[in-house]
């Protein structure tokens, strides 16, 4: 087999990747590793050292919406929204998750409530888009859903009671509670055991 993925479960990034070759249903080898401990030939091809790293035949692909292109060259996606998840919304959902790493007036543990209410705003985009309808492609869970769902559900886990009760995102609460129970995303959550070069 010549395509193997770099991969680790709960990374965000990751999710998308694994889904849209799912969805693509290309074969590939699958190589699940601890972020704390890189596999060496994973550095060689791809020194940034995150994860998801793509190779297929001599072309590393080391940027998660480009293995999504990959996987699925005709498709189109709504960048508009895609851009919003990867740019601001990522960016005050680490200073809302991991409040301490930027303030250091924070305790670990705690929560920036101000970078809270920011992702809410970016979040508003989903909530026009969704319109009260299923997914962001319409009937099914599509590759723009994809690209974006693993960082709202990293945000919803950050406050879970908070998040239920957030009435201003009440169509994107629905919304993740059906990416969350589609069948395509209980497939790439499987758990595998961490790669190495001996096993």
């Amino acid at each position: 087999m010549s395509n193997i993925l770099y991969s680790f479960r709960r990374c965000p990034y990751a999710m998308r990747a694994r889904m849209a070759l799912s969805l693509a249903e290309a074969e590939y080898e699958h190589r699940e590793i601890l972020l704390r401990d890189k596999p060496s030939h994973m550095l060689q091809l791809s020194p940034k050292g995150s994860v998801p790293v793509f190779i297929t035949g001599d072309k590393v692909i080391d940027e998660s919406l480009d293995i999504m292109r990959w996987a699925l060259p005709d498709v189109k996606f709504d960048m508009d929204i895609i851009r919003m998840i990867d740019g601001p919304f990522k960016h005050h959902l680490d200073r809302y998750k991991y409040a301490s790493r930027y303030d250091p007036n924070l305790k670990r543990g705690n929560v920036d409530l101000s970078h809270r209410s920011s992702a809410v705003e970016a979040l508003n985009l989903i909530e026009e888009k969704l319109n009260g309808g299923p997914f962001l492609h319409g009937a099914t869970t599509g590759p723009t859903d994809m690209a974006t769902f693993p960082f709202v559900r990293q945000f919803a886990a950050v406050e879970p009671e908070w998040w239920s009760s957030c009435d201003d995102l009440m169509s994107t609460q629905d919304w993740l509670a059906r990416c969350l129970a589609s069948d395509i995303f209980s497939a790439v959550m499987q758990k595998f055991p961490i790669w190495s070069p001996e096993n």
